[in-house]
Parts: C-alpha cells; structure tokens; sequence
C-alpha cells in the first residue's frame, strides 16, 4: 500500500497541472515523490519513483501547452538532482541500519554469555528478571544479576557498575564470574562478599597496568541467601538499593541497618558486614531493582515511585509482576531510560 502513495501523487500533480490555467505549472511539485518514497522505502524503490516522475515531466510538457524549454529543462534538473540525493540517503541509511543491526547481535551475544537467561525456577523459587539498557545502539549494560544453588539454599546477586553501555560490561563480567564461582564454596554471606571484593581487586590491579582508569569503578550490590527449610530470606547490601517484599498486595521495604560500602571501593573483611534477615513466607515476592528503575523520570521529572507503582492485587506470578514492571516503568518514562536497569523477581512457591 506505502509504494502506491508516490505513485498517486504523481497522477494528480499531472492531472493537475493539466486542468490548471497555461500560466500555472505544477512539474516543481512531482520531486516530491521520490522524497516520499525514501520515507518507506529502499534506494532501488526511490530510484523507480524518481525515474517515474522525470517521465511524467517530459511528457506532461511535450502534451500540455507546458512551460519555456529552459524552465522545462531546469525543472528536469530539480527533479533529477533530487531523486539522486534521496536515493544516495536510502544507500547510507541501510548501511548503517546493516551495522547497527550487526553491532546489535554481537552485543546481545555477548551480554547472553555474561548474563545467562535466568531459568524460571531454581529450587523452592519461582524467579522472573529483565535488563534494560540505556545504551541506544547496543542492548547491553552494566547492571547485572545471577543465582546459584547451593546446598539447601539459593543465592542471588544483583549489581549495578559504575557507567553504562559496553564500557561496563567488563566490569559486570569479572563480579558475575567470582560469583558463580565462590558462591558454592564460601560457607556465610560476608566471606562471599569478602571473595568477590578480593576477585574485582586483583581484576583492577591487572587492568591498571593498560588501563589508567581501571581502578575508577565502584559495583553496589545486593547478595541474598534464600534457605529452602526457613521462611526466611539473609540479605547482605553493598550501596545497593533496598529490595521490596511483596505480601498479599503491600510492599514493605527491606532496609539494612548497616549496609557495606560499594564493591571495589577497597578491601571489605567478613567481619565489617551484618546480614540482615527478613521473612520472606509462600506466596511472597521479592524485588531486587538497580537505581535505573528508581530514578527514571516522567515528563514532570519525577522520579518513579516504584513501591507505589506495585499493583494492589497479589494476582499473578513472577514473570507476571517482572512484565508488568517492565511496561509501567517504559511507559513511565516515555519508552527510553536515562541509566540501565534491571529487575529481579523472586517468588517463593507455596506447598502443594
């Protein structure tokens, strides 16, 4: 249907300059379809219509008592000057959009290799993520999550790097890694974090000799330890931003009393960490967010209120309550967040 809309405009700028008086010429005017046609589509496409509307030129001026030749020729000139201008536009346009396309899939392949798929459910927990990146050209960034399954529990992270976009990813790499590797070892929540502190140091330290800036970077995190025997959840906060539980449709935020300092901002011993401990009941939904969510804004420039934007109604699992959130923040914020953000939803699944 969108190639017939040059097409048409052609016929009636022709039908018009032909019911028109001999002093009024329309021809100018027929240069417009071939920039029409470059709105929707390909060179080869615009090309066509251009090369459509220089033949309705010639022979609407050989027919009709049409211009002088030198005008007639000038209007020729237009219309062939624009119609290669647009279709020079249509070739760079879809080579960019073929390396924006490329750029895309090598790093969405990357991102599936740091951050893989988190499965729906790990042990007694339902569990439901998303990552939303800020970067426009390339759906990566350095707000990250992972869990694991130890003996008799589960263990969860979520983290949030300092920068955003490919530059960060590096940085979410090296945390998830050490994760995945010493959350099965470490017996307590602190020496974990005490593990991961240490692996981010030595990364920086080996990164410094290239890199000046390497030690510039700061990860707030959030560790949590769900046991499957206790209706309870052991709660660890580096900087990160407190999780929210869910019970029968009213949030309640979880706190630290004495939260850490940001990993990577320095040596962080088991002993200089509290783990707070929270009930976390069948049927409860945990909320692990990174700051993007809560400091998009709206056209007013209000940041977004997410304990309030919570629905009421508990109706609906996991991934449920993780799309809605997905949906509400995108359309809080007009389509497009300032900072990457990610969300992690965990649900304790009731007894059968």
């Amino acid at each position: 249907m969108l190639p017939l809309i040059p097409v048409v405009l052609i016929a009636l700028i022709v039908t018009a300059d032909g019911l028109l008086p001999s002093g009024v010429h329309l021809g100018p005017l027929l240069a417009v379809a071939p920039a029409v046609a470059a709105l929707f589509g390909g060179p080869r496409t615009t090309a066509a219509v251009g090369l459509l509307a220089l033949v309705a030129l010639v022979v609407a001026g050989r027919l009709g008592d049409g211009p002088a030749a030198f005008n007639h020729d000038v209007e020729i000139g237009a219309l062939v000057t624009v119609t290669g201008f647009v279709v020079v536009y249509c070739l760079l346009r879809e080579r960019y959009l073929r390396e924006l396309a490329q750029v895309r899939s090598a790093s969405e392949a990357a991102q599936r290799v740091v951050m893989r798929p988190m499965p729906p459910r790990v042990g007694p927990l339902r569990v439901a993520s998303l990552s939303l990146s800020a970067a426009a050209a390339a759906r990566v960034g350095g707000d990250l999550y992972a869990a694991i399954r130890t003996e008799g529990a589960t263990r969860l992270l979520i983290g949030d790097v300092r920068g955003k976009g490919l530059a960060a990813i590096s940085d979410a790499a090296v945390l998830i890694y050490a994760f995945r590797e010493a959350a099965h070892r470490q017996a307590t929540l602190p020496r974990l974090v005490e593990r991961l502190e240490a692996s981010l140091a030595r990364d920086a330290a080996e990164r410094a000799q290239t890199e000046p800036h390497a030690v510039e970077f700061f990860i707030t995190a959030a560790l949590v330890e769900v046991p499957d025997d206790e209706p309870v959840i052991r709660l660890v906060s580096c900087g990160h931003p407190p999780p929210l539980l869910l019970r029968e449709g009213r949030p309640r935020t979880l706190r630290a009393a004495r939260p850490a300092p940001p990993l990577g901002m320095g040596e962080l011993s088991a002993s200089e960490q509290t783990v707070e401990t929270f009930p976390f009941e069948a049927g409860d939904q945990l909320v692990l967010y990174t700051d993007g969510v809560t400091e998009a804004r709206d056209r007013s420039g209000a940041f977004y209120p997410l304990a309030e934007r919570l629905p009421a109604s508990p109706g609906g699992d996991a991934r449920a309550l993780a799309d809605y959130l997905r949906d509400d923040l995108l359309a809080y914020a007009g389509g497009r967040l300032p900072d990457d953000a990610a969300i992690l939803v965990i649900e304790r699944a009731k007894k059968a």
